[in-house]
């Protein structure tokens, strides 16, 4: 009898020890984003402004559920954890935000991805989703810059995604850092994307047709984001 208990006894040890083991090697994900990634308590920090909100504003989108956003359907596909989300809606990856109206830039220093860039906790992959404001606000374009950057120079897109990759390969040593790129978008923003990407050795992800409302991913554009970045990540 003492021998059967000494036997459940290691096999639940055994167990145990596996558990912590999958635990463990569970690949943690972190986001750096706009409005596609966010939903309501499930950024960081919590003062990031949000799209997605429980309970859903239905006028605007019909994801009801962190469930059905792309990069929670990822994470749990593939077994992995999440380790941050800082995404925050409306943010630019340069300092320069939308006129709405006024004719200068506003000042987004406070929430560009440029800002937020350090802030993404200790991942093994890190998705950057973003671009899509800088083209709707119609931030400044500015030139190839690689070094030397001054805070001037990150008003504009082309050196503050530079400066962006260039701070993320050096901060996030043996991290898998892929660029999502939004369809939809001007061309002068793709290529932009696209060079700079080229230049760090960053992977981009090109989403195609992307089903949207009032501009944001529905459930089903959010389910073909997961579908195409998990296709890139397989090739």
């Amino acid at each position: 009898m003492n021998d059967m208990k000494r036997l459940f006894v290691a096999f639940g040890l055994l167990y145990i020890f596996f558990l912590g083991s999958f635990a463990q090697s569970a690949k943690l994900v972190s986001i750096l984003g706009d409005s596609y990634s966010t939903f309501q308590d499930y950024v960081q920090p919590d003062t990031n402004w949000v799209w997605y909100f429980d309970p859903a504003k239905t006028m605007n989108t019909d994801v009801t559920s962190v469930r059905e956003t792309w990069w929670h359907q990822f994470i749990k596909k593939n077994g992995y954890q999440l380790c941050v989300n800082n995404s925050f809606s409306g943010a630019t990856i340069c300092h320069s935000g939308y006129k709405r109206g006024k004719p200068d830039y506003s000042d987004f220093s406070d929430r560009s991805f440029v800002t937020r860039m350090g802030n993404l906790g200790s991942p093994d992959i890190i998705f950057i989703f973003g671009g899509t404001n800088d083209a709707w606000a119609g931030s400044p374009i500015g030139e190839y810059q690689y070094g030397g950057w001054t805070k001037e120079d990150l008003y504009s897109f082309r050196p503050a995604m530079a400066k962006m990759l260039s701070f993320m390969i050096d901060r996030y040593p043996n991290v898998e850092i892929y660029f999502i790129l939004n369809d939809g978008l001007q061309e002068e923003i793709n290529e932009s994307v696209k060079t700079v990407c080229e230049h760090y050795q960053v992977p981009c992800i090109v989403l195609k047709e992307i089903d949207k409302s009032h501009g944001h991913p529905t459930v089903k554009g959010m389910q073909q984001i997961c579908e195409q970045v998990e296709a890139f990540l397989s090739e």
